[in-house]
């Protein structure tokens, strides 16, 4: 299948490439293979120095790399100028706070000296998603250049301009020849790149299915592996919550990227007290959503990324309707062209409900009413998913018990779930595998080596 920008608001097929054969991705994978021999070799100095150019960049071309972010995608042009920010701050810090990351780490022994010495591996693969087709790779990309690490990157096939783009603008910032290489290639193509012993790690962020496939591949090869996969995660909402707060953050949350986020509130858990007032107010601020052109400064939220997402979608909700939920939906109409989908509010969701363990992913809002706190903690719990969670509470004693029992890789108390290069992000469960950013995200794809001095 050939790489292809097809806009969502337009539904036209704006940019199209054609995969690498496999003799020049034979080049390209041996090119990066030298490159690390010379590269790992640089000081923190040199890798940050490359960063900071990165970071620049990013910076001064900001309003034409949104533009062609919603081009491909459809998030609304606010949100992609926002990721582009996201993008530079997060360069700027792992190119502050790499050596200081990375440092030795003294271990008291019965040796004259013992410590770990991080090192890195080699060239690690990304296997990336199109939803935040600039910071997922960044995310991966920067703890990795500035560990000493080269990269490769397989782009979601529907987001090649932004691929294309994240390589041009690495080699602007300096970046020698095959420390960052872009790969338009097929993804029955993957395993067979795993397996091949110039790459020392992989990581991919997107479906559950992707991830099995992934580490199958992996597994065989005994290849580090980090995934970040689906999530349906809950946001809850009990009796001493700040609801205006809440409805606010929610409504946000749900409808980031149009609704198509991995660490977006999906299920919101209300306790009875509060339901009724919540779901009002809640409804009432997805209806007063503006549904448009993503690159109208006043849109909320723009189109699905396709056809067949959308679809999708659409199934979903009727699924959840066929099972007793109800479906509030403003009586709008939507751009004629475009993959465009009105924000819903399901409300009467209950756990024997299929939907109520699936990703929806769109500006859908599940609403489930429960007793107390103990029967929003197993609600939230009864899913296969654990990425992450939100939790709304004005209660030391719930909060506990939250951080405590919560099954997921983050809680976020009185705030909407976000990620942020300082604080490890990924999920339990069927959400995935080890952690990006911070300490412990550039040290994944790191020989962690003892040494011992006597």
């Amino acid at each position: 299948m050939p790489f292809a920008t097809t806009n969502p608001a337009t539904e036209q097929l704006e940019a199209l490439f054609v995969t690498l054969s496999p003799d020049e991705v034979e080049v390209r994978l041996d090119r990066a293979n030298t490159a690390f021999a010379s590269y790992r070799q640089t000081t923190y100095d040199d890798r940050a120095g490359f960063l900071m150019n990165a970071a620049k960049l990013f910076e001064d071309e900001s309003d034409e790399i949104a533009r062609m972010v919603t081009t491909e995608m459809g998030k609304t042009i606010a949100s992609a100028k926002a990721e582009v920010a996201k993008c530079s701050m997060a360069l700027r810090w792992f190119a502050g706070h790499g050596e200081e990351l990375l440092a030795d780490e003294q271990i008291t022994t019965s040796a004259t000296s013992s410590y770990v010495h991080y090192q890195p591996l080699g060239a690690v693969l990304a296997v990336m998603p199109w939803n935040f087709p600039l910071w997922q790779v960044i995310r991966f990309l920067a703890p990795t250049l500035m560990a000493g690490n080269v990269g490769l990157l397989k782009h979601a096939e529907n987001v090649p301009q932004t691929a294309r783009f994240l390589e041009a603008l690495f080699a602007e910032a300096g970046l020698p020849e095959g420390i960052f290489t872009n790969l338009f290639i097929e993804t029955s193509d993957v395993g067979g790149l795993i397996s091949d012993p110039r790459i020392a790690a992989v990581t991919l962020t997107g479906s559950e299915r992707a991830g099995v496939s992934v580490a199958a591949a992996a597994g065989r090869a005994l290849k580090r592996t980090v995934l970040e996969l689906g999530g349906s995660d809950p946001f809850i909402i009990l009796e001493s919550a700040d609801l205006e707060r809440a409805v606010r953050s929610g409504v946000a949350s749900r409808t980031l990227c149009n609704g198509q986020s991995c660490i977006s509130a999906k299920r919101f858990i209300v306790v009875n007290e509060v339901a009724e007032e919540f779901t009002a107010r809640f409804i009432e601020q997805m209806d007063a959503l503006v549904i448009g052109d993503p690159l109208d400064p006043a849109t909320d939220v723009g189109p699905i990324v396709s056809e067949a997402q959308r679809d999708r979608l659409r199934a979903q909700v009727d699924e959840a309707r066929g099972a007793g939920a109800t479906a509030h939906v403003r009586d709008q109409p939507l751009p004629a062209v475009g993959w465009y989908f009105n924000p819903t509010v399901l409300t009467g969701i209950t756990q024997d409900m299929s939907v109520a363990n699936q990703e929806l992913f769109g500006p859908v809002a599940m609403i489930e009413r429960v007793a107390d706190l103990d029967a929003a903690l197993r609600a939230a719990n009864a899913t296969s998913f654990g990425l992450a969670s939100s939790v709304w509470t004005s209660e030391e004693t719930e909060i506990r018990r939250c951080i405590d029992e919560l099954e997921a890789g983050q809680v976020f108390v009185n705030a909407m779930v976000a990620s942020t290069p300082e604080l490890p992000f990924g999920g339990i469960k069927r959400s995935g595998i080890g952690r990006e950013l911070s300490e412990l995200g550039i040290k994944e794809f790191c020989n962690a080596k003892t040494v011992w001095i006597d």
